[in-house]
């Protein structure tokens, strides 16, 4: 079997790609990433899913974002936005998280001897978000193609977004196919410790729609 880096997050989208990832045949390996983020209960749900859909390992990996803030997630004196989704770059963007995170993925790769790496981002329902679009997927997959050893053995590494062009709604449909329980997952920007949701930031409003909108019940706890 080949082995794979999934990126989890805790939430129903990393969730979704763990479970696309063992239903195509990987080894998963999964990683998390402790960068300070309030919602820490995401990261309790990360460790579930890791148990629940199956890998051969789970990494928590811990790096402080907190020092520079600058976001919403990550930063006290940033308000979190609760009236609605809006247009452009919302304040819970955190600067270069997907490029942190992919960065220690395509480390933990190069380790294990894998040339493929699972995230979770989405095009269509993606807050505004600009490391969430291909063409960023798509540069930093040419990136780590020529910066690691194994690009110079001729050893491709591919950078797998199987969700890039869904929406929230069939991200849905297609996890509850494979099996995936939403109810262990948490997207809340500021969850409770128990993982409750407070049902008014962008991710709780597009998680509900997504629910609404794919015509199945949304288990999500909420305030």
């Amino acid at each position: 079997m080949t082995k794979a880096v999934v990126l989890l997050s805790g939430g129903l989208d990393s969730a979704t790609i763990l479970a696309i990832a063992r239903d195509k045949g990987y080894q998963c390996y999964a990683m998390s990433l402790d960068y300070g983020q309030k919602n820490r209960s995401e990261l309790i749900a990360a460790r579930y899913l890791a148990q629940e859909i199956g890998v051969l390992k789970h990494q928590i990996i811990n790096i402080d974002l907190t020092v520079f803030g600058g976001s919403a997630l990550t930063d006290d004196s940033v308000a979190m936005p609760v009236e609605g989704v809006k247009e452009g770059i919302p304040v819970t963007y955190v600067p270069a998280r997907n490029t942190i995170m992919l960065s220690l993925a395509l480390s933990w790769a190069e380790v294990l001897g894998s040339g493929d790496v699972f995230i979770g981002v989405n095009a269509v329902d993606y807050s505004g978000y600009p490391d969430c679009r291909p063409e960023y997927i798509e540069a930093f997959e040419r990136m780590a193609n020529l910066a690691t050893k194994a690009s110079t053995q001729n050893k491709k590494l591919n950078i797998h977004a199987p969700l890039m062009n869904l929406s929230k709604a069939e991200i849905i449909q297609k996890g509850k196919l494979l099996d995936v329980d939403y109810g262990m997952t948490v997207s809340c920007y500021q969850a409770n410790e128990e993982g409750v949701a407070c049902g008014l930031c962008d991710s709780c409003r597009l998680r509900r729609a997504g629910f609404k909108a794919a015509r199945v019940p949304d288990p999500t706890r909420y305030r």
